[in-house]
């Protein structure tokens, strides 16, 4: 008779799980709890009283807000280049045989895999040469670099465990292009799509290094955070951007884990 008891992990193994927890974690709380301390230009601990009017100070600080916007609408356009273009280049790599494919696949990871600051110095002097001068647009394109890596791989993955028979028999039967794709393979790949988006969106939401060689003078988000802590002036204020980076950022990745832990399920895999 087989048990349906699991065996526990012994209590060395828990401690150690516990303390690298405690490790990776541990700092993300502290700039929680300095989000709400009283004091305006030092970290002490225990902080000596706690309060929410930082909150009521960032809420109505300009500048704060003029970064989070440039930040959001960078995210958006450079997960919807990552879509399309991420899209397309996993279809050709996962559906179609030819000579080189598995260099071109390299090809396209490669920029995750490369130091941001080599991305960053390589887009600035791409746009110094054509003399394109910076803007909102040179942080989408340096952001577009990483993000279309995210949706490849995670559309890549779906399109190999979708059976390549299911589109067969819906050309078969009548259907083009347009309505195959929309019938068949887009309810296949969408939630590896809409997962691969999140994931983009958090990674270009909070991302610094390619961000300070292709911004100019502009500022988003994790710029501005960058430039307080060099040149403090409040704090709490920071901590409290923090908090909603944090925030803005996991709440797309639980998102994309969550749409991707039953991927295996897919329409026509395992045939």
């Amino acid at each position: 008779m087989r048990s349906d008891r699991r065996a526990r992990a012994p209590l060395g193994l828990k401690l150690a799980a516990a303390g690298g927890l405690m490790f990776l974690h541990l700092p993300i709380l502290l700039i929680f709890v300095y989000a709400f301390t009283t004091e305006e230009k030092s970290y002490q601990w225990p902080p000596p009283d706690l309060t929410l009017r930082w909150f009521a100070v960032t809420w109505n600080r300009p500048d704060v807000w003029q970064a989070l916007g440039l930040s959001v609408r960078v995210a958006l356009v450079s997960t919807a280049m990552a879509l399309v273009l991420g899209t397309l280049c996993a279809a050709a790599v996962s559906r179609s045989r030819f000579f080189g494919r598995e260099a071109i696949s390299l090809l396209i990871i490669l920029p995750i895999a490369l130091p941001g600051i080599i991305t960053g110095i390589s887009l600035r002097s791409a746009f110094s040469i054509a003399e394109i001068p910076f803007s909102t647009w040179t942080i989408v394109l340096g952001h577009a670099t990483f993000c279309i890596v995210i949706v490849y791989n995670n559309a890549v993955a779906r399109f190999r465990r979708t059976s390549g028979s299911l589109i067969e028999a819906s050309m078969d039967l009548g259907a083009d292009g347009f309505q195959t794709f929309r019938h068949v393979i887009l309810p296949n790949i969408g939630t590896a799509l809409l997962a691969g988006g999140m994931l983009a969106f958090a990674l270009s939401f909070d991302e610094v290094i390619v961000t300070t060689f292709t911004a100019g003078q502009q500022q988003t988000l994790p710029i501005w955070m960058l430039e307080e802590l060099v040149r403090p002036r409040q704090r709490p204020v920071t901590n409290v951007v923090a908090m909603v980076v944090v925030l803005v950022t996991l709440l797309p990745i639980l998102a994309a884990f969550y749409l991707t832990r039953d991927g295996d399920h897919t329409a026509g895999a395992g045939k």
